[in-house]
């Protein structure tokens, strides 16, 4: 049915609230200020006429915004975006019982994302690439994302190359290309196991598309140069289909807040470590222990490290930190900890943390919710929250990054 609506604020995926006969209804694309004739179904609403729009409001620079799911905000003024971005981590935060200043909002895009996942399917007998449309699992084909780095704007031409050769099966595949220093790094998923003939078949195309690597499943195929990204001093190979933060920029912004909040810390845990984006930076000044639940991320960490000069002493642990958290014997040996976990958070690991005494704890996250639970256990176990700081990696999307410090003060030891 329509709907005359007025919008009352931003939401945390970006839609617009009004408030209609006391329920909240989620307007796509609405601004707050706003009044709109909008279609609507139970609590979800899109706007057929904007009757009054909002000085806010920005022309989108993607033809393909508001079809493609992967950004809600380019109709946003630069400052009511960095305002609702600011908002996403105070209020989850505050929903979580805790009130923190929080800084400005740190644009982390930079030069934009070098990496991104791509869904590849046959549709009336043609391969596409592209996208998913928000709350649908209906393609966008595209042919290039203006929030990528320019590097991958042939990423949607390789993904059709490579399912192309894969055969007209139908069956749907997605495609994670990786922009490195040496090329796209590409890891095909989704289809399974391939015969040794279209194994060949992908090689020769892979020199074709001058790829750096190509995978299958997280399985080198070919590796012509070796894909590398410098963190630090140091330079990593990445395995295939592993983690990376989102942009070159985000990553050494979060880097430079984690190095100064563990400040003089002569030995610091680096836990869900990763490839090393933050380990192998400590180490130009600190012995680092990396804990890490995927092996292949912390062999490429530890390869690095051993190649790299002029770094302290390093150990590494394979250790599923969900199951298996670091205690509180284990985690009073460090003056600092960092943890960067995935989206989930680090319940485990953080109620462990919140019984010792170690003085600096360094959070790292993607997900305003689980960073705000997080940071109530460490409160509740005698913690201080000193800074939080959120960082612009996703531009343009709703997620939001977050570097923070908490500080508690050691119990000196009686003689």
């Amino acid at each position: 049915m329509s709907e005359r609506l007025t919008i009352n604020r931003l939401g945390a995926r970006g839609d617009g609230i009004a408030i209609l006969d006391n329920v909240q209804i989620f307007v796509a694309g609405a601004l707050p200020g706003e009044t709109v004739i909008a279609n609507r179904e139970g609590t979800r609403a899109e706007i057929s006429e904007l009757l009054s729009p909002s000085p806010e409001r920005n022309e989108p620079f993607c033809p393909h915004y508001a079809t493609c799911g992967g950004c809600s905000a380019q109709h946003m003024s630069p400052s009511l975006y960095q305002a609702w971005k600011t908002t996403i981590v105070s209020t989850a935060l505050r929903q979580n019982g805790i009130e923190a200043d929080i800084d400005p909002l740190q644009n982390g895009h930079g030069a934009g994302r070098r990496r991104v996942t791509l869904h590849v399917r046959l549709k009336d007998g043609k391969i596409e690439a592209g996208f998913m449309e928000a709350r649908s699992h209906r393609l966008i084909a595209i042919d290039r994302c203006p929030v990528c780095v320019p590097a991958l704007d042939r990423a949607p031409e390789i993904a059709r190359r490579l399912a192309t050769a894969l055969g007209r099966d139908g069956k749907p595949v997605s495609m994670q290309a990786t922009a490195t220093e040496s090329g796209i790094d590409i890891d095909i998923r989704g289809h399974g196991p391939i015969s040794e003939k279209m194994k060949q078949r992908l090689i020769v195309l892979a020199n074709e598309l001058d790829l750096a690597r190509l995978a299958l499943h997280g399985d080198v195929l070919i590796e012509r140069k070796a894909p590398f990204i410098r963190m630090g001093t140091a330079v990593v190979v990445p395995p295939a289909g592993g983690f990376l933060q989102a942009t070159e920029r985000g990553e050494a912004i979060l880097s430079e807040y984690v190095i100064s909040f563990c400040g003089g810390a002569k030995k610091v845990a680096d836990l869900f470590s990763g490839c090393g984006p933050f380990s192998l930076r400590l180490a130009e000044k600190a012995e680092v222990c990396a804990v890490e639940t995927d092996k292949d991320s912390l062999a490429a960490l530890d390869r690095a490290y051993r190649m790299t000069q002029g770094l302290r002493r390093m150990t590494t642990e394979i250790r599923d930190l969900f199951r298996r958290p670091l205690l509180k014997p284990e985690l009073d040996r460090f003056d600092a900890i960092v943890m960067d976990p995935p989206r989930a958070g680090a319940e485990a690991q953080a109620l462990q943390i919140a019984q010792s005494s170690v003085g600096t704890i360094v959070s790292v996250s993607c997900d305003a919710g689980t960073f705000a639970r997080d940071a109530a256990i460490l409160i509740s176990g005698g913690y201080k929250i000193e800074r939080v700081v959120p960082v612009d990696q996703f531009a343009y999307s709703a997620h939001v990054e977050s570097v923070a410090l908490f500080t508690k003060s050691r119990k000196r030891k009686r003689r």
